[in-house]
């Protein structure tokens, strides 16, 4: 950077050629969401920062975007940034955080500089104050804070990485000199921008003993690989080594180099020159992604599914402290709607609205919304949020396993048969009715007092949940006075009966036209201003608290057990 103003719009890289940062460039773009959403998120996340011990500069632009800026004392990895910076995009809505997802052309503009539509990037702090900001930086002991408090959202995103698959764009791996020998796109495209596929390699050491030894099979020398991360030609391996001291990271390197030629050498060794064995039919060939040590990482629909029973234990683990109240009850069969969604599509990632969520619970989709606020902010949740909706898409969230009761979630039988959110004959008979049915369902044969126990209901609440059912040949009373399920009842008859598949049907219609009206009213408005409205516009926020989702989840909400 220069003394003299810039007459064009400028802007500054945010990585060095070490991979490195020495600051978080945070972008609210108010064309996300309006102004007034970009003045509330950046007011919440100057309490989070004051909050967390941080000092910060700001600035603002002609068009209403804000910048904020977070000076360091120690510099951080290209994956440390961006880890911190999704999951602070988890929160606010109109962070964009392209900027630190790219470490070769991420990029922020500077106070000073000229705007695209007039005017000037201008400090929201005097001079003096922005300046004590930048020489007096923030401590490491800050930047652990911050990391601290983001530990459940980096954890998300970082799981998000798992169940996306990694294509290497083209972009970043430029032709020219810069490629040499036979190293595979894939490693110099990691090489250049510390992007890897989280599903072959667990962390930033496995990517960089992967990239090392593509360079040693290539006949590459370390003296070219040293040259080529101390020029900056190879940005992304030196991010690898981000996390040693200056003094260290050429030490670091030669003793993973030294690794991967011993490996290679055992492997050139151990490889037989004729193999003429015989190899059994039976043997199938490996389909799962190998980590660097040959370890198998199952991103399976199987694997997806065993992870969604473990969290059916954990759930029943973890409802028996909920409320024996309304809002309790309510929270419950919003989790079993999640679990539900995420068997249906193989994945603990479910990118379902509120509404969606409401036809399955039978809630409204305005109560659905404050239950989803207040699970993911209990301090060890069952769901996190991964990433707020936008345009016609739900809000992501991740089913979670608390920590507390992993192991124990781990070590318990998984529940044969589905799990139901609420099916539509229980809007009629009730939330207790629900929760006593299937506790009846999954253990034929339990005593009133049994139930009490297991759905963690109130005798008076079983006793006349049973008595409901039971008028009705849901449920009958065997010999020894215990309770089973009358099979050959037909849910979907009673709740056509009780008139509730109208009530649902009518429920999907008014959603629809909602959606309808929500999609034409984006088109209108977005072709015409790239500007997303603020909660003062004339658009019906009280009606729309947000973008409605693309699956109704109809089938869900008619075609459960009958």
């Amino acid at each position: 950077m220069t003394e003299t103003l810039p007459t064009f719009p400028a802007a500054v890289r945010i990585f060095g050629k070490d991979g490195t940062c020495s600051a978080i460039f945070l972008d609210f773009d108010s064309s996300i969401a309006g102004i007034d959403w970009v003045e509330s998120d950046v007011k919440g996340l100057q309490t989070w920062l004051h909050k967390c011990g941080a000092r910060w500069i700001e600035d603002f632009s002609p068009n209403g975007g804000r910048h904020v800026y977070i000076p360091l004392e120690q510099r951080v990895s290209f994956s440390e940034a961006r880890d911190l910076v999704e999951a602070l995009g988890t929160r606010y809505r109109t962070l964009d955080k392209s900027p630190h997802q790219n470490l070769l052309h991420g990029c922020m503009r500077t106070p000073g500089s000229p705007h695209k539509r007039g005017g000037h990037q201008e400090l929201a702090m005097s001079l003096n104050m922005a300046y004590d900001v930048a020489r007096r930086r923030n401590s490491a002991r800050v930047w652990t804070a911050l990391q601290s408090d983001l530990a459940r959202e980096i954890a998300g995103v970082r799981s998000l990485r798992l169940e996306q698959p990694f294509t290497p764009t083209a972009p970043d791996v430029p032709s020219g000199p810069r490629l040499m020998g036979r190293m595979s796109r894939t490693m110099q495209g990691m090489a250049l921008s510390g992007l890897y596929d989280a599903n072959r390699y667990g962390s930033d050491s496995e990517a960089r003993q992967a990239i090392l030894t593509a360079a040693a099979a290539t006949g590459m020398k370390l003296t070219e690989v040293e040259r080529r991360v101390l020029q900056g030609v190879w940005p992304g391996l030196a991010s690898f080594y981000a996390r040693y001291a200056a003094r260290h990271r050429l030490t670091a390197m030669k003793r993973d180099w030294a690794s991967a030629v011993e490996h290679l050498q055992k492997n050139q060794a151990s490889k037989p020159r004729n193999n003429n064995a015989h190899k059994s039919p039976t043997s199938q060939p490996n389909t799962q992604p190998l980590g660097v040590d040959g370890v198998l990482v199952s991103t399976t629909p199987d694997a997806e599914h065993r992870f969604i029973r473990t969290w059916r234990n954990a759930l029943r683990l973890r409802e028996r402290s909920f409320a024996d109240s309304r809002i309790g009850l309510a929270r419950r069969m919003v989790l079993r709607a999640l679990g539900e969604a995420a068997h249906m599509t193989a994945s603990r990632f479910i990118e379902f609205g509120d509404r969606s969520i409401a036809v399955a619970t039978g809630l409204d989709h305005t109560t659905v919304g404050s239950h989803l606020r207040a699970l993911r902010k209990e301090k060890d949740p069952l769901v996190t949020l991964v990433e707020k909706g936008r345009g016609t898409k739900g809000d992501l969230y991740m089913l979670t396993v608390p920590e507390e009761i992993k192991a124990v979630a781990e070590d318990l039988a998984w529940r044969k048969g589905k799990i139901h959110a609420l099916r539509p004959v229980f809007r009629e008979l009730g939330l207790p009715a629900a929760f006593v049915y299937e506790a009846l369902e999954h253990s034929p044969g339990l005593s009133t007092a049994e139930i009490v126990t297991v759905t963690g209901l109130s005798r008076t609440a079983v006793r006349e949940a049973l008595e409901m059912m039971a008028a009705w040949n849901m449920v009958c009373r065997d010999a020894d006075r215990s309770w089973s399920v009358v099979v050959s009842t037909s849910l979907k008859d009673l709740a056509e009966y009780f008139g509730v598949l109208e009530a649902v049907a009518a429920q999907l219609q008014r959603y629809r036209v909602e959606r309808e009206r929500w999609r034409e009213w984006l088109a209108k408005n977005i072709a015409k201003n790239v500007l997303l409205p603020s909660p003062t516009d004339d658009y019906p926020w009280e009606t729309f608290e947000g973008p409605p989702d693309e699956w109704a989840l109809a089938d869900m909400a008619f075609t459960r057990a009958t």
